[in-house]
């Protein structure tokens, strides 16, 4: 069969219908609207119902006195000196984290995406498990390696904590997979001889990659970079465990103000200012990449990597081991070896402690082991809600003018939209939590009770995660190839299927995975909607640290390595499952 070319569709001005038939461009301009008002449907209601209404309905609770608003009080809370130094700090060590993950985490990225060698697909699950680690929990092991007594200070007397190092550290370990997932999903798929072009007409290595490549990985560099920022702005378990006093982002402040001062008035205007600033950074974050997008030439990720090659990409294989050693296995080492030290030496005595509620002092209801159930009930949930809302919205951001054979272009509806998907993960989680119980109360939203409240909040997470992982790949799908196949009389369900699908199935299955990890781990929200008779495991982990005692202490540590084990052996079935070895990272 001969194939028509992509020109083909331009010639005449118009856009291809279902069978060949050419479409006058206003008729197209107005079909392409629809299906993109369509896809956009579920999304605007899920964000609308889901978390613009419980957010505004308690941020109007602060701002109210009765019947009338107190405006004012916001440049009374922001001039405030105290509320000045939170607002500094939260800004500039978001921007150092992200700096700093992006610095130590793309050679990772540029590892797992070209470079094959053995146990290539357990350091893929290893660098994704902190990510779903609770934050106390990671804030309790790098206190252990970094405080008294820990691993620095035995063998050089060196303490960390309370310091903003400490700090630092624990957000690259936390976010080194949203790089590494992110931008190596991208790069594996970059078609490698483009670069190899460059070489042959005299470029170097790195003035190759720098015209090349980085160009073409801008917009997944751009979007890691805004998750990290986004979670790194918002940290909270991290700084009130490792930073002591002495450091406080806006987060840990507006926990302060909500559940210890019981000033809501204060807690609502520091969500506004967060609010505020993190609409800033997505509408300036849209424009950058809208202007960096391109058409790009996507390959098979089998096609691209190979056995390390010469002593610099063996030296930089042997760097990246070392880095997810010392900076991701070291912590996660401090958890397991701290589940098995019992009272009377190594054993399981945590581990069965797990199996009853009375051995956790009256904290559970029943036995604390029955979160790992629960928890895995409801990122599945969760994942299967993001992927839907996600992918729809990832569709419709991605669609293209008709008759166009460039980028993908959007209105500024649509572009705003594509910034209000990032809000929830830069609005306070506290604010999420205590907005649910106070507007999903009454019929027919009343879901106090009902077991799908706890996936609703877990996927509001887990939805930017998807998006932001499609997004770069439909985006570079070449807008011609489906006019072609429109040309050759393919419907658009088949254009879809036959063209889109293979392209971003691997960017489905990552956005899977990060879906999947971050409901697992997801704490924020849920501490506050979790029923005692179903909690989930971040939430469980937390209620034992904050009970004193060497037992509640160690079934901490005991539930925090199986949800460890739990994410990695999930991400292994997920990467041995996938259709062909061109799925995906996950």
């Amino acid at each position: 069969m001969v194939l028509a070319r992509p020109e083909v569709a331009e010639a005449s001005g118009g856009s291809a219908g279902p069978r060949g038939r050419r479409l006058p461009r206003g008729k197209a301009s107005l079909r392409g609207a629809a299906a993109r008002a369509a896809l956009l449907a579920l999304p605007v209601a899920f964000f609308a119902l889901f978390f613009a209404y419980p957010v505004a309905s308690i941020v109007g609770r602060g701002l109210r006195e009765g019947d009338s608003w107190r405006f004012g009080q916001i440049a009374e809370v922001v001039a405030r000196p105290d509320i000045l130094g939170v607002l500094w700090f939260t800004l500039w060590q978001a921007v150092a984290s992200t700096g700093l993950t992006l610095l130590i985490a793309l050679p990772g990225a540029y590892v797992l995406a070209r470079l094959d060698f053995p146990g290539k697909e357990l350091l893929r699950a290893v660098v994704t498990v902190p990510f779903v680690l609770p934050t106390v929990v990671v804030g309790t092991a790098f206190l252990a390696l970094l405080g008294r007594g820990g691993l620095l200070d035995d063998l050089w007397g060196v303490r960390l904590d309370t310091t903003v190092w400490a700090i630092l550290l624990a957000h690259v370990f936390f976010n080194y997979a949203v790089v590494v997932r992110t931008v190596g999903g991208l790069w594996a798929q970059l078609d490698p001889r483009q670069e190899e072009a460059a070489r042959v007409l005299g470029a170097g290595r790195f003035t190759a990659w720098r015209r090349v490549t980085l160009p073409a990985l801008a917009p997944a560099v751009a979007a890691a970079a805004l998750m990290v920022f986004l979670f790194t702005f918002t940290s909270f378990g991290v700084v009130q465990i490792l930073g002591g006093p002495a450091y406080t982002t806006l987060e840990v402040e507006i926990y302060r103000q909500t559940a210890q001062v019981l000033d809501l008035s204060t807690a609502a205007v520091l969500t506004l200012v967060q609010f505020a600033a993190v609409g800033g950074i997505l509408a300036v974050h849209a424009r950058t990449v809208r202007r960096r997008e391109t058409a790009l030439r996507l390959v098979d990720p089998s096609h691209t990597a190979h056995r390390p090659r010469g002593a610099a990409q063996r030296a930089l294989l042997g760097s990246v081991l070392a880095t997810v050693g010392l900076l991701i296995a070291a912590p996660l080492a401090v958890l397991v070896e701290r589940s098995f030290d019992g009272p009377g030496g190594y054993g399981l005595v945590f581990y069965r402690a797990l199996q009853s509620a009375e051995a956790s002092g009256g904290t559970f209801l029943v036995p604390p082991l029955e979160a790992v159930w629960n928890s895995l009930q409801y990122a599945l949930a969760a994942t299967a809600v993001a992927l839907l809302v996600g992918s729809l919205a990832a569709a419709a951001l991605a669609f293209p003018r008709t008759a166009s054979g460039g980028a993908p272009t959007a209105g500024r509806v649509v572009r705003g939209f594509d910034a209000l998907l990032m809000l929830p993960l830069g609005v306070s989680a506290v604010t999420v939590g205590f907005g649910f119980l106070i507007t999903l109360d009454e019929p027919p939203l009343d879901l106090r009770t009902s077991w799908i409240l706890v996936p609703l909040a877990q996927a509001l997470v887990g939805v930017p995660f998807v998006v932001r992982t499609m997004l770069p790949v439909l985006r570079a799908v070449d807008a011609r190839l489906r006019e072609a196949a429109a040309v050759l009389g393919a419907s658009p369900l088949r254009v879809w299927r036959e063209v889109d699908l293979p392209l971003v199935r691997r960017a489905l299955l990552v956005a899977a995975g990060f879906a999947f990890a971050v409901s697992l781990g997801e704490f924020g929200a849920t501490v506050f909607i979790a029923r005692p008779d179903n909690p989930t495991l971040p939430v469980a982990v937390a209620r034992l640290l904050g009970r004193p005692g060497e037992l509640n202490y160690g079934q901490a540590m005991a539930l925090s390595t199986i949800l460890m084990l739990v994410c990695a052996v999930a991400l292994l079935l997920l990467d041995r499952l996938r259709p062909d070895r061109s799925a995906g990272e996950f």
